[in-house]
């Protein structure tokens, strides 16, 4: 009986701790907090650098001026000295043959593109881009 209340101690069994000690975890995790907080801060992707542009009291005296509305419907007619009333067309082909005439007509004049601001960026920036491929230099944007 001796060695049985030994293994006991004084009648009682030992328990085991069984507890994760959580302390070190928590220290790596606000390292990796900070360091991820610190590092986009450094390199910021979302940061865009836009192009400045000053405004112009107004539009050059004669021009040719292309309108976009929201609808996809496209206009093109000649402002200044020689006017010709804005003429509906039905499609962009359409509208790039009229520009390219009106181009040769009035190789002067600037090309001036009114687009709604409900209307497509890209949609502008086409025009834009078929304009300087016709070899206008003088491509500008109606604004308020």
């Amino acid at each position: 009986m001796a060695s049985f209340s030994s293994s006991l101690r004084g009648g009682r069994a030992r328990k085991f701790k069984s507890e994760i000690n959580v302390v070190p975890y928590i220290d790596v995790m606000l390292v990796l907090l900070i360091i991820f907080m610190a590092v986009p801060s450094a390199n910021n992707p979302n940061a865009i650098n836009l192009p400045s542009a000053e405004k112009t009291a107004q539009p050059p005296d004669d021009y040719i001026q292309i309108t976009l509305k929201p609808d996809a419907t496209l206009s093109i007619g000649v402002n200044g000295k020689v006017q010709l009333a804005p003429e509906e067309l039905p499609n962009r082909t359409a509208l790039l043959r009229r520009l390219r005439v009106l181009h040769q007509e009035h190789p002067d004049h600037p090309v001036m593109i009114a687009g709604d601001k409900d209307s497509k960026y890209d949609d502008v920036i086409q025009l834009v881009s078929e304009a300087r491929k016709m070899g206008i230099t003088r491509v500008g944007l109606a604004t308020k």
